[in-house]
């Protein structure tokens, strides 16, 4: 599972993953065997209607425009998803970790002929373990790539932080966080503390104060790390 950066307005870098090919085939797999399932449906359908063979074409070809434009519709209303993509817990997403627009879904589509259809996903294959950032020539073109949403959690990775046994929190408004926000309070905390963004660490000093109503005269740096701390001082006595 390879990783790509993605820059944020805040000059934020976000490792993301790449969905691993493994998965890629395999909900191309599924999807496949969805559409064939609703291809043999349709054609048994057709045949116990007993009509005539010209209104019988006209009706295949109404009927399979939902295998057809199968991809293109579920990518689009399903926020980058196919079923067999939800399985595998993988996504289309723009390459600067934004959600793709129609255009973007379109291109991947109709490249596919070329990417899967035409070379039996030999070139999507190829094009994915040279490019890198698993983009195959409709993401190239799209401007697009699919990310996996499986976590790898690490002890570091999670809210648990060392507390002393005396230690003593300061601010009980903390619990009106929820643990994903405060999982993305922490994320955008280490990594501007890492990279030294005072900016970003002030912007969230900010806006906890003004969503918890707190009020503090602690430096951004030390008061977000206090908030943190106290949230799991509260949570892990739950």
């Amino acid at each position: 599972m390879e990783q790509f950066q993605i820059e944020t307005a805040q000059n934020i870098t976000i490792h993301q993953n790449t969905a691993h090919l493994g998965d890629r085939m395999l909900a191309y797999i599924i999807d496949s065997f969805i559409i064939l399932v609703y291809t043999i449906l349709m054609i048994w359908l057709l045949l116990a209607l007993d009509i005539d063979f010209s209104d019988m074409w006209a009706l295949y070809l109404v009927l399979g425009l939902p295998a057809f434009l199968y991809y293109l519709l579920l990518e689009t209303f399903m926020d980058g998803k196919t079923v067999g993509k939800s399985l595998m817990h993988i996504r289309v997403v723009k390459i600067d970790g934004s959600k793709p627009n129609f255009s973007n879904y379109f291109v991947r589509w109709i490249l596919r002929i070329i990417d899967v259809s035409l070379t039996s996903g030999g070139v999507a294959v190829l094009t994915i373990l040279i490019r890198g950032k698993g983009q195959r020539v409709g993401d190239i073109a799209a401007s697009t790539t699919v990310i996996s949403e499986k976590k790898r959690v690490t002890l570091k990775d999670t809210l648990l932080r060392e507390l002393p046994e005396d230690y003593t929190p300061r601010f009980p408004q903390v619990t009106v966080f929820k643990d994903r926000e405060m999982q993305t309070i922490k994320e955008l905390f280490d990594s501007a503390r890492r990279n030294g963004n005072h900016n970003v660490i002030l912007s969230l000093s900010d806006r906890i104060k003004k969503v918890a109503d707190i009020s503090s005269d602690l430096k951004p740096l030390e008061f977000v790390d206090i908030i943190i701390k106290d949230y799991n001082y509260y949570t892990q006595r739950l």
